[in-house]
């Protein structure tokens, strides 16, 4: 049972756009260790803002084999699509402090930016017909404006992380063309909505921590403690959906949770395969050390099986 009084607030945050798969689990699992470990409480949020890339019934599937795989979660589950409300109000108060514009720049503009998105429409949009809304996340108004460019953080997996947002990144699309939601304004409420204190993730979203930084800055709130795991690659393909991943065999899950173990460098004894996947879990919640995955660096192959 969680702590109730720990400090330590953890999360797992899938896109249902598709089933879980092994690269998937390694995130999950090392999320569910290190808040257990800590004696904190673990949640879950689905991360459903985007329909045109969700698979049907892919968020239930997700949680089904999360439960089958032993990873059970505190409180309810968050679903994002609820959230729309909460989003739209700060929207409305971003802008009334001057740190959102509109955007007419599509993919051919950036790209002919360099990839990175230069502040073209901070001085107005040219189209008024299609717009997007950025958020800035340099040169800010008001009591903001001592925020510099660069964001620096510690990452206790990955070390020292460095990046300047005005030459790496740009102003962060916090509503698109389409009306929906940018991921980078809901990941950031909804962490602060459930109090989410470290976040452990794959290491496929550490060129987006910087920016959520600064998205917590820019609301005076505490940074979270940010962990990147090493992401599964197969031939230096990291294992995603897009990827085409398998789906986890969920009456393998004692083999799944083993072998994300080996992957994530825990050494489970061998004969841990054989047991019950309660006792697999207990072990690792106790022998749970993230900081043999220091050098390990941000992408693995993954052994076959």
């Amino acid at each position: 049972m969680p702590d109730q009084t720990s400090p330590y607030t953890g999360r797992f945050a899938p896109s249902p756009s598709g089933p879980l798969h092994f690269g998937s689990l390694v995130a999950a699992l090392a999320s569910f260790l290190d808040a257990r470990k800590s004696g904190g409480r673990w949640l879950i949020r689905i991360d459903d803002i985007d329909p045109p890339r969700e698979m049907p019934g892919a968020g239930d599937l997700i949680l089904h084999t999360l439960e089958q795989h032993g990873l059970t979660w505190d409180g309810d589950v968050l679903w994002q699509s609820s959230r729309s409300e909460a989003y739209l109000a700060h929207l409305e108060e971003l802008t009334q402090l001057g740190l959102i514009y509109p955007c007419s720049c599509t993919r051919q503009h950036i790209k002919a930016m360099g990839g990175i998105y230069n502040g073209q429409c901070r001085q107005g949009a040219e189209n008024k017909a299609e717009l997007a809304l950025r958020l800035k996340l340099y040169d800010l108004p008001g009591s903001l404006t001592s925020l510099p460019h660069q964001v620096r953080f510690i990452d206790s997996i990955q070390g020292e992380q460095v990046q300047d947002l005005a030459l790496e990144v740009g102003d962060a699309v916090v509503r698109r063309k389409d009306g929906l939601f940018g991921y980078q304004l809901a990941v950031v409420l909804d962490d602060l909505h459930q109090g989410v204190t470290h976040i452990v993730r794959g290491a496929d979203l550490l060129p987006v921590t910087a920016r959520q930084i600064r998205f917590f800055e820019i609301l005076h709130k505490s940074i979270p403690a940010y962990s990147h795991v090493p992401v599964a690659a197969i031939n230096g393909l990291k294992l995603s959906k897009q990827n085409h991943a398998p789906a986890l065999n969920n009456a393998d899950a004692t083999i799944n949770i083993w072998r994300a173990l080996v992957f994530l460098r825990q050494n489970p004894p061998q004969e841990l395969q054989r047991t019950s996947l309660t006792t697999l879990l207990t072990w690792a919640q106790t022998h749970w050390d993230k900081e043999v995955l220091k050098g390990a660096g941000q992408i693995l192959p993954l052994t076959p099986s």
